[in-house]
Formats: C-alpha cells, sequence, structure tokens
C-alpha cells in the first residue's frame, strides 16, 4: 500500500486497510468512511444504503462490475475507475498467451519435462501469417492487442457494436460483424466489458458457430464465457484450446475441470500487471477519490453526473 499511503498523507487522508470478501464485512469496515478503494468487494445497493457519509469509490481497474453504478450515482457517490492504465500490460498478455496457444509452447514443455521429444505432440502448428485473429472489442485494450497482432503478422479483423462494418481503423484493422467474426477466427482474443450484454456472450451457441480448431484468448472477465460450453467444446475438438487470465471463479477451484485439460493454458489474473502498471493503478485509484473529496474532478470518473 505504500503508494496509497504516500498520497494519503500528502493530503490528509486517513487510510484504513480492511480485507473485505462480503457485504457485511464491508459495512462493517467503512461504516463511517468518506471514501472507498476497492477492488473485489461486493459494493451492492445494500452497501451503499448503509453506507451514507460515503462521497466516493476508487475502483482498481478498467472494470466496475463489483460495484452497483446504478445505486451509487443515485446516492451521488463518484465511481471512479482507472480506464487506461492497462492498455500495454493486458495486450502484452493477450499477445503472449496467443502466441503460447499457436506455438503450443505448454504442451512442448510439459512433454520434455515428462521425458519426450517429439515435436508432433504441438502438432499441428500454422504460420501466423496464414492465421486469422480476431478480436472482439475495439476499445483502448483491443485495438492495442490488434495493432500488436498485424504486426506480428496474422491476418487481423475486429468487431465492436460501437464500429460499422466495412470501416477500417485507424491501425488498419478491418471491422467485421459479430456473425463474421465468430466464422473466421482461428484465433479470438477478448476484450469487452462484463455486462449484463455480455454475460456468457460466448456459450454454447456462439462458440458452435466458430471454426473448428479455433481458439480462445480472455483477458478480459471471466463472466463472458459460459465455462462449461468451453470444456465441452475444448473435450470435443470444436476448439483447439484456449487461453485464459480471468475466470468465472477465482481463484480457480482445485476440482475444475479446466485443470484436466493440457490445451488449456492459464495464468492467475494477472494481465494487468507489470512493475510500472502496479504503481500506475494504485497510485490513480486513489488520487481520483482524493480529487473528489477536495472537490475537484477526478481524472477518470465513470458517472461524472453526480458532479453536477
Amino acid at each position: 500500500m505504500e503508494p496509497e499511503l504516500a498520497l494519503a498523507q500528502a493530503h490528509g487522508v486517513q487510510l484504513v486497510v480492511a480485507q473485505c470478501r462480503t457485504e457485511d464485512e464491508v459495512i462493517s469496515a467503512a461504516r463511517d468512511a468518506d471514501a472507498l478503494l476497492v477492488q473485489y468487494a461486493p459494493i451492492s445497493a445494500r452497501v451503499l444504503k448503509a453506507l451514507p457519509r460515503l462521497r466516493a469509490i476508487g475502483r482498481y481497474g478498467v472494470g466496475v462490475d463489483t460495484v452497483d453504478t446504478a445505486a451509487a450515482t443515485r446516492q451521488g457517490v463518484a465511481v471512479c475507475n482507472v480506464p487506461d492504465y492497462g492498455t500495454e500490460d493486458v495486450s502484452d498478455h493477450a499477445i503472449a498467451l496467443a502466441m503460447a496457444l499457436t506455438r503450443a509452447v505448454p504442451r512442448l514443455d510439459r512433454q520434455i519435462r515428462a521425458g519426450r521429444y517429439d515435436y508432433a505432440e504441438g502438432r499441428p502448428i500454422h504460420r501466423t501469417c496464414e492465421q486469422v485473429f480476431g478480436v472482439m472489442g475495439l476499445g483502448l485494450i483491443g485495438s492495442a492487442t490488434a495493432r500488436k497482432a498485424k504486426g506480428i503478422g496474422f491476418k487481423v479483423i475486429g468487431y465492436d457494436p460501437l464500429r460499422q462494418p466495412g470501416e477500417t481503423t485507424e491501425h488498419g484493422i478491418e471491422v467485421v460483424t459479430w456473425a463474421e467474426l465468430l466464422r473466421r477466427s482461428d484465433i479470438l482474443s477478448i476484450h469487452v466489458p462484463l455486462t449484463d450484454q455480455t454475460h456468457h456472450l460466448l456459450g454454447s451457441e456462439s462458440i458452435g458457430r466458430m471454426k473448428r480448431g479455433a481458439k480462445i484468448v480472455n483477458t478480459a472477465r471471466g463472466g463472458i464465457i459460459e465455462t462449461p460450453a468451453l470444456i465441452s467444446a475444448v473435450r470435443s475438438g470444436h476448439l483447439a484450446g484456449a487461453a485464459l487470465d480471468v475466470f468465472e471463479q477465482e481463484p480457480v477451484p482445485s476440482d475444475s475441470p479446466l485443470l484436466d485439460l493440457p490445451n488449456i493454458v492459464m495464468t492467475p489474473h494477472i494481465s494487468w500487471y507489470s512493475e510500472e502498471s502496479y504503481i500506475e493503478l494504485k497510485s490513480r485509484t486513489i488520487q481520483n477519490v482524493i480529487d473528489v473529496l477536495e472537490g475537484s474532478s477526478p481524472r477518470n470518473i465513470y458517472n461524472p453526473e453526480v458532479l453536477v
């Protein structure tokens, strides 16, 4: 908590650290709080109602899915996030996972450690220039991922509900329809927020529309993929594999079938992390709420109408 403590002290703010996983724990720890810094703690309408002094919530990261933003807005509580801190880091990780799948690195590593030395265990491996890299969501992170995938040599296409199919992005990425993205992608990289509309967007029906042998990379939110549908598609061979940094349950349960699938690559929700992003995230999260408490406009606010 060093970056947060330094900024809190500089602005005369008392910072109290508590580990909260439930609504009751949040209410108990934050009963007299003017602001909250949160990551996974649930900030529901019930929590907000129990914290009448609350003026600001700083959410570590891009998403605000752990906060009832509608209830916060009704209560006049500013919800602040840091939407652009991890653009380079998450896109780097998405590319790393995509290349690990493309070149079968984890599978080949495991077979060498098991005493085997046979390139056939990684087959089939295809050239990047023969593969279509699909990007779901062309915001900051999705666009950065698309740009990097294009630089490696992939044919890159992208879908975004705010973009018109047929246009070309500033990085030369072809914008396609949702149906075309599913149909054409050899690798599908997910870069959309988790909302009611995107929850389980990749379920059995949409995965079934993907080409046989395609692969999925998810560095966004676990709930965008319906986990049983993904497992079924990988087991059947319809999908050749997946690389996941995020999961519907985190940490991944010890009895999850994901752990038994050799062509699933997993990392522990770390795509946001670099030494640089770590410091930036922590500093900007608390600076946002300090700005609200001091009566100035924060750099990032999800519901700016509460400051009017």
